[in-house]
């Protein structure tokens, strides 16, 4: 378990346990506390358990056990006025306002994964708990000392702000992976691009999943929030800031899913594009061999004209391999003065770089 507490205005962190996170929160008029709870491979005690497995691609990957994280709620002194669901396992994301504080869920893209980061806020402090280190909450640490926020609620909406930038992120790195794979389908078809297309597609399902809800859950605590009369200004502000960036993200992720839907469609035009252009080349070969078929099937019958009259070797070379050689470059000819051959062959040459 890894504590650490940022002093604000200073913005200095500082290592240190649950006690000593304790007494910071009781002295302190302004802090942010950050607990780092182990994930299951880092317990001893659950190392080795075989049902200890990670959760589904992009999904937030914890088993450790709920009572962890109501143990360190109870440990940093606030177990009374912490949510019920404050530092639960498999929490979903939500928004909830208690007064004078004010609790989150928030989710947060780390290294292609979602992870849930529990947060709660008062006038004095934010404390946050999650599972494993969360690289988006070490450079809001790094932030602090820079921007210099001035309550723990602006400190808050810098959390906010931050989780919405993780999954802008996401999306935009996974939108110009589509634009590269697109590339590469035009440039040469092959399967695996349509399995990095399915989880490209998949990614981008996860990220509105997550997101939706958690926009729509703070929205109806800030919208609430900011009908109050005693909602100061720059709170309001504030809030308007994280409302409109939540819609562009959002907008954001929608392009990321538009943009596989549109992959998808190119490369099965592509793929039926081929297609046809096999079908009319066997229909060519079809069309060519078809007399030379129903010449062979009908020399081929053993009927009394046939074997009487035709005995000669001369007869044999004229009507079996002379006539189907005059069928077969009629053939070629018709073709040529129809332009069929020169246009299947510009169409390959402009599927082939």
């Amino acid at each position: 378990m890894i504590v650490a507490v940022v002093s604000m205005p200073g913005g200095t962190t500082t290592r240190t346990d649950l006690a000593g996170a304790r007494d910071r929160l009781a002295s302190s008029d302004f802090v942010l506390v950050d607990v780092a709870l182990p994930l299951a491979a880092d317990r001893p005690d659950t190392a080795a358990a075989s049902d200890a497995r990670d959760g589904p691609d992009g999904q937030d990957a914890s088993d450790v056990p709920e009572a962890d994280g109501r143990r360190v709620v109870e440990a940093l002194g606030l177990a009374s006025e912490s949510p019920a669901w404050f530092g639960m396992t498999a929490e979903p994301v939500r928004a909830d306002f208690l007064g004078d504080r004010a609790g989150f869920v928030v989710p947060v893209v780390d290294d292609g994964r979602v992870v849930h980061v529990h947060a709660m806020a008062t006038e004095r402090h934010l404390v946050t708990v999650h599972r494993g280190p969360v690289v988006p909450l070490e450079n809001l640490a790094a932030r602090l000392g820079q921007e210099r926020p001035a309550d723990a609620v602006a400190v808050l909406f810098m959390l906010l702000e931050e989780a919405l930038d993780t999954f802008r992120r996401a999306a935009v790195a996974d939108l110009l992976a589509v634009e590269d794979l697109e590339d590469e389908m035009f440039e040469r078809r092959r399967p695996e691009q349509v399995y990095r297309l399915a989880r490209l597609r998949r990614r981008a399902a996860l990220l509105h999943h997550y997101l939706l809800p958690y926009l729509q859950s703070t929205d109806e605590i800030v919208m609430r929030r900011m009908l109050s009369r005693d909602f100061p200004e720059e709170r309001r502000r504030l809030a308007q800031e994280f409302q409109h960036t939540g819609r562009l993200v959002l907008t954001d992720i929608q392009a990321l899913q538009d943009a596989t839907r549109r992959a998808f469609a190119s490369y099965s035009s592509l793929v039926s594009g081929e297609q046809n252009g096999v079908i009319n080349r066997l229909a060519i070969v079809s069309t060519i061999f078809l007399p030379l078929t129903f010449l062979t099937g009908y020399f081929g019958m053993n009927f009394s004209y046939l074997t009487d009259e035709m005995e000669s070797r001369a007869v044999f070379w004229l009507l079996a391999v002379a006539l189907q050689a005059l069928v077969l470059v009629g053939a070629l000819y018709v073709l040529h003065r129809t332009h069929i051959w020169r246009r299947l062959r510009d169409d390959e040459g402009t599927r082939e770089p």
